[in-house]
């Protein structure tokens, strides 16, 4: 008799899986089919608490000369737990990000070797190589396009890992289309209407200096021999 309880228990069991299994699988296909715009969708308003404690961890003058800027769009598509059981596990959420990358010359970097004023006039100049200053996200123009989400599929890293490989790609993309070049190009123009309004007419900008040609010596006045 006890047998017979447990096998109907099982079967009822069973039963009870397969209707879940099939309400999620219609659920899933009704929402597949039905989909919404993201801006109709009510968003709450969230509610931000800070700290009332602020710690500066550091102070640090700076002689950066910002020389070229990159305002760029990427979308990004970051998906776990895909497969048979996405249903269940998966989540995929689609990101449009907007980035800016900044690049220039750290003229902190500058130095008096790096100078050399011919006697002619002409300035040679040897600036530091241009690097990123800056590489990221625009947070109020960075948003989430759309997301599927599984049952119980929620992953609560999923949109941070998506920002931070956009933050790269963005970053990728800036350097793909030259923009150290176009840094070097401008900080270059910079110094010469700089230098130039400064006095000095030519300015070179080289990778190595040039070495310096010593001014003739005067030529020894003889005296005459009484």
């Amino acid at each position: 008799m006890k047998k017979a309880g447990y096998i109907f228990i099982i079967v009822g069991l069973l039963a009870l899986a397969g209707t879940i299994f099939w309400g999620v699988n219609v659920w899933q296909e009704a929402n597949s089919k039905i989909s919404f715009p993201m801006e109709l969708i009510p968003q709450p308003t969230p509610t931000i608490y800070p700290s009332a404690a602020t710690v500066i961890e550091q102070v640090q003058s700076l002689s950066r000369l910002e020389t070229a800027s990159y305002h760029i769009e990427k979308v990004i598509t970051a998906e776990t737990g895909q497969g048979p059981l996405g249903f269940l596990f998966g989540d995929k959420v689609l990101l449009v990000a907007y980035g800016q990358v900044i690049a220039g010359v750290d003229l902190g970097r500058l130095g008096p070797e790096d100078v050399l004023i011919n006697g002619d006039g002409t300035i040679y100049l040897h600036l530091p190589p241009s690097e990123v200053f800056v590489a990221t996200l625009d947070n109020a123009r960075t948003y989430v396009y759309d997301r599927q989400t599984g049952v119980v599929g929620m992953n609560p890293q999923l949109e941070t890992a998506a920002r931070l490989e956009a933050e790269q790609l963005i970053l990728q993309a800036a350097l793909e289309d030259g923009l150290l070049d176009q840094s070097d190009k401008n900080a270059r123009d910079f110094m010469r209407s700089l230098l130039t309004v400064m006095g000095f007419e030519h300015a070179l900008f080289v990778e190595v200096l040039p070495t310096p040609t010593p001014s003739p010596s005067p030529a020894p006045t003889l005296t005459p021999t009484p």
